[in-house]
C-alpha cells in the first residue's frame, strides 16, 4: 500500500509542481524515494490505531 501509495502521490505532486518538464521522470524518482521513505514506516507506526478506530466503529455482531 505504501509503495503504491506513495508512488501516485508523487507522482501527481511533482507534475503539479513542476509540470511535464524534461527530466520529470527524474524528479518524480528522487520524489517517490523520499515519500516512500516516509510512507513505510508512517504505515507501520498508525496501523495499529487505525485498526482499533476501525473496530470501534464497526460492528461486528451478528
Amino acid at each position: 500500500m505504501a509503495l503504491l501509495m506513495s508512488c501516485l502521490m508523487s507522482l501527481l505532486i511533482s507534475i503539479f509542481n513542476v509540470g511535464l518538464v524534461d527530466g520529470i521522470i527524474l524528479i518524480w524518482l528522487k520524489a517517490w524515494s523520499f515519500a516512500f521513505s516516509v510512507a513505510f514506516p508512517m504505515i507501520i507506526i498508525v496501523s495499529p490505531a487505525v485498526r482499533k478506530l476501525v473496530s470501534l466503529v464497526v460492528d461486528n455482531s451478528e
